[in-house]
């Protein structure tokens, strides 16, 4: 019932890694990217993604204004309902109903990141890659190789390595 629907370019940002985080959203189309420093500084890695159907937020940073730890940018042409995540806060502690709603989208957001780091102590490359094809299946054609092996944690040789078996295997 609130919030705005908003269509994001490629690139654009939703939250900036160390400015104030203010959004909640859920991606109706396209995908988010979320990209995060190494404690060097130097290096930026993509640790995650948010598909179409999924929740899209620095939570719960978003609800208190607190700086971003990572940011969110649109991977490719996307729209996201955004809702501000101060007055999502204000909302939780309005009603019942509201904080219930608070809960289940925190509980999404929560399964997202415990099972991409499942997959990361229980798969390896390969299987992780798989996954995610199964996840998204054409993000081989949207996004660009060196993310989705930073994603995955493995080298971009290593992705098109795994790419070319996997390509060949169904043709037999």
């Amino acid at each position: 019932r609130e919030g705005e629907t908003v269509d994001f370019q490629k690139e654009q940002l939703l939250e900036r890694e160390g400015e104030p985080a203010r959004w909640v959203g859920f991606v109706e189309q396209g995908c988010f990217r979320y990209r995060k420093h190494d404690l060097g500084g130097r290096d930026e890695h993509t640790n995650g993604f948010a598909f179409e159907g999924e929740f899209v937020a620095d939570y719960p940073c978003c609800l208190t204004a607190q700086p971003a730890t990572v940011s969110i940018e649109a991977a490719m042409p996307s729209t996201v309902r955004l809702f501000p995540g101060e007055r999502l806060e204000q909302l939780y502690r309005s009603n019942h109903e509201a904080e219930r709603e608070g809960r289940l989208i925190m509980q999404a957001l929560f399964l997202q990141t415990y099972e991409r780091q499942n997959y990361f102590y229980c798969a390896d490359g390969r299987l992780r890659y798989e996954l995610l094809l199964r996840r998204c299946p054409q993000i081989v054609q949207q996004l660009p190789l060196k993310d989705i092996a930073s994603f995955l944690n493995i080298t971009p040789v290593y992705l098109s390595k795994v790419r070319k078996e996997i390509t060949f295997s169904k043709e037999e």
